[in-house]
């Protein structure tokens, strides 16, 4: 079985100051750049939440209030919100 190389002490340190100098200047380049501005929200959610709680006020005046909502508000291109509503109407459970 051929024997491992040896590398000095020297090699190990010059590969140690090469790879931090490497990750200083990569950190240094991705400060340099402002970070790209947030994206506003899209209204979608806003929108799906607001009407699903018209209709939980509409059915609460009409004395439905079984507990049971059935969503069919499908569009196409839209995002699926249905995080967002689940995350805003879970208080009432």
């Amino acid at each position: 079985m051929p024997k491992p190389l040896r590398m000095s002490r020297r090699t190990w340190v010059a590969a140690w100051v090469v790879l931090c100098g490497a990750g200083i200047a990569a950190t240094a380049a991705l400060n340099a750049f402002p970070a790209p501005d947030p994206q506003p929200e899209k209204p979608g959610s806003a929108e799906y939440i607001a009407d699903t709680e018209a209709q939980l006020a509409k059915a609460k005046v009409e004395g439905n209030e079984d507990g049971v909502l059935a969503l069919s508000l499908t569009r196409v291109g839209a995002d699926d919100c249905s995080d967002e509503i689940l995350d805003h109407f879970s208080g009432d459970r």
